[in-house]
């Protein structure tokens, strides 16, 4: 597969993290009452009760489940297919691959990753039924691979209900900022991997600050129009730009997957930081 290297030559190339967070004593010291509460998260810029959450979310990709590619092209102007490409042809797969694709609904990566490996086999994996429908749709149409070699799961991220030690690579795609805790899904898919096995992750980040005007400016004044325009859905676009900024930044998201077990953690920004691909390694025991 060809690589847009020249359009995402701007991407760059990240530095291992080799520090643990520190967490001071007083913050874990609560009353009581303050420990019967419901615990917190966001939903956009929303604070909502955790168990909110995943309801929430399901709510917004069944509405847009339809309108997802499209509004996928409008918002980045097509170039989220060269950031899939690169990320895809940047992946080492092995011959006969078992590849999990977890919140691949509409097939996007899963499509890419058996035309770049024929061999392997993917099984794509959404919390959203909705999504995964309008994925075996287009699988259906898509001549160039075999939609034998896909299997089709729903199921949450946070619990998979695949066994351990079973897949060789491991892929999300602008999908883990929705989860409500993030540093589970990394723990699951340590889980799931064999030894040596590689996690990649495809995600929305922190944009280079010369550009994070001209950026915030188009995120939040353009694209939820254009979501209502074509999906007749604002709303649900609103929460999308709002929950790329309450996701951590390509440091602390770097730190969090090394915390759960990987190794050799990198990441390698693309558009100047408007998403980055993390990867890192399950150590062979």
């Amino acid at each position: 597969m060809k690589r847009a290297t020249n359009l995402l030559n701007v991407a760059s190339k990240s530095r291992n993290f080799g520090k643990i967070r520190q967490f001071s004593s007083d913050s874990v010291k609560a009353s009581g009452n303050l420990a019967m509460e419901p615990k917190k998260t966001h939903f956009g810029f929303t604070d909502i009760d955790e168990s909110e959450k995943e309801k929430k979310v399901h709510s917004v990709f069944a509405n847009v489940a339809k309108k997802y590619d499209l509004m996928n092209d409008a918002m980045s102007m097509g170039v989220h297919r060269l950031w899939k490409d690169y990320y895809v042809g940047g992946l080492q797969i092995p011959y006969n691959a078992k590849i999990l694709d977890m919140a691949g609904g509409t097939g996007d990566i899963a499509f890419r990753l058996l035309r770049e490996s024929p061999t392997a086999t993917v099984t794509v994996s959404d919390i959203n039924q909705p999504m995964l429908d309008v994925g075996k749709e287009r699988a259906e149409k898509e001549r160039d691979i075999q939609p034998s070699r896909l299997e089709w799961v729903c199921a949450n991220a946070e619990e998979m209900p695949f066994e351990s030690n079973t897949y060789d690579l491991f892929t999300m795609s602008f999908g883990i900022r929705n989860c409500t805790h993030p540093e589970k899904v990394i723990r699951e898919a340590f889980r799931v991997l064999k030894p040596g096995g590689q996690l990649a992750i495809l995600e929305f980040s922190a944009v280079n600050a010369a550009l994070k005007p001209i950026y915030d400016a188009y995120s939040f004044n353009i694209i939820p129009v254009l979501g209502e325009i074509l999906a007749s859905d604002r709303a649900s676009y609103q929460y999308l730009v709002e929950s790329i900024r309450k996701f951590p930044n390509q440091d602390e998201f770097a730190r969090i997957i090394r915390e759960e077990g990987f190794g050799h953690v990198r990441y390698e920004n693309m558009t100047f930081g408007v998403c980055s691909i993390h990867k890192g390694t399950k150590p062979r025991k």
